[in-house]
């Protein structure tokens, strides 16, 4: 096991992690626009072509874990993110939804496989005893990449137009790409046999607690992402890509103590606190309709959602060992997938059929829920069924 976080594989790792999760995001906020306004969609059409890409993610990542934990993990990597990079260059011929849906579903899928696989080796780069630490800082990479793409494709697409928008994502994914080749694997992953592939095989059963509890959350955030920019320019704000400025702010605030905490308490103060933080930003953006209340909302909302993802991401791997960290990881990522993809059908729903204030106010029931969740069901379950040594 290396002893020092920042290594030379870790830096390269988390380096095309948070490129990749650039070019993911800077889609995330500015396809809604494009399919709403260049295709003529209606608000509950771009929730659900939005959604053919977590659809595509759900269905691949249980088979990925599997293939992770028995086969090559170099090799499903690099050529999941090889392809990744390339389906890029399709958004510029996609001119009907229907063409549209299918893209994002095959874009979909090879994410699936390069998040996953990225995450994996991850962890497998971190030493045990600082497995909250090294995932939070490799976790801010994605958050980072999270709030920062969406301002990155805001910008291109403000000045150059959406060509110049899905060729940019292509090229970063090919700089992602260079990264990830650059880096020197382990030569085996510790597989004794091929296992065969059964239901037990593809999903963790002790991670499926914490992994729902991520879910009711992440519908949250799946809403939030894809619907924020049309909801700034309905209450009139001019340059809604300030709000992932913003949260990227917020992020960095949140991110570079709360390993460290983890590693010393666990996740109970943690997660408490964010989840509380979450129903408070939610309420605020719906409420104060102005630049205080979407920018005030923004850094909330941020801080909250900095630190849930590595939280659970931790949770899940002190679940199991290391031979079964493809099939938890692929439960963990599902589990993502599945709220965002719920969350991006919901809030386009209740948008379309009320408003999209309404909708962010569900979202923060929906929060209160996630919390109840973890305080009474999810802390327990981890408590008891936590690992003493990995």
């Amino acid at each position: 096991m290396i002893e020092k976080i920042w290594n030379k594989a870790f830096i390269l790792l988390t380096l095309s992690n948070f490129l990749m999760c650039v070019t993911y995001y800077s889609l995330i906020s500015t396809l809604p626009v494009y399919i709403s306004h260049e295709l003529h969609a209606s608000k509950s059409t771009v929730g659900l072509v939005l959604s053919s890409y977590i659809i595509a993610s759900v269905t691949i990542r249980p088979f990925t874990g599997f293939a992770l934990d028995n086969f090559g993990r170099k090799t499903i990597f690099l050529s999941a993110l090889l392809l990744y990079a390339i389906i890029f260059c399709g958004y510029a011929i996609a001119f009907t939804i229907l063409f549209m849906f299918f893209l994002r579903f095959a874009h979909g899928f090879t994410w699936g496989i390069v998040q996953i696989s990225s995450s994996i080796l991850a962890v497998g780069m971190i030493p045990d005893a600082k497995r909250g630490e090294g995932i939070g800082y490799y976790g801010l990479s994605a958050t980072m990449g999270m709030a920062i793409g969406p301002l990155v494709g805001l910008f291109i697409l403000h000045n150059w137009g959406y060509t110049a928008l899905f060729l940019s994502g292509f090229g970063i994914s090919l700089i992602a790409l260079l990264c990830a080749y650059l880096i020197k694997y382990p030569q085996t992953n510790n597989i004794k046999e091929h296992k065969p592939m059964t239901v037990s095989s593809l999903f963790d059963k002790r991670s499926v607690t914490p992994s729902f509890n991520l879910t009711i959350i992440q519908i949250t955030y799946g809403g939030l992402m894809s619907f924020i920019a049309l909801y700034g320019h309905e209450i009139g704000i001019k340059n809604s890509s300030g709000f992932f400025l913003v949260y990227a702010l917020g992020i960095a605030l949140s991110r570079f103590s709360s390993g460290k905490m983890f590693d010393r308490s666990g996740p109970q103060h943690i997660l408490t606190i964010c989840i509380s933080l979450l129903i408070i930003g939610f309420c605020f953006l719906a409420f104060v309709q102005n630049s205080i209340g979407f920018y005030g909302s923004a850094i909330i909302l941020g801080i909250g959602n900095g630190v849930i993802f590595p939280t659970f991401q931790t949770m899940v791997n002190n679940l199991t060992d290391s031979d079964r960290r493809g099939a938890a990881n692929s439960t963990l990522y599902t589990s993502l997938d599945i709220g965002m993809g719920l969350g991006m059908i919901i809030v386009g729903f209740i948008s379309q059929h009320s408003s999209i204030s309404a909708a962010f106010l569900v979202c923060a029931t929906i929060c209160l829920v996630g919390l109840i969740y973890f305080r009474y069901i999810a802390l327990g379950h981890y408590q008891r069924y936590k690992l003493t040594a990995q």
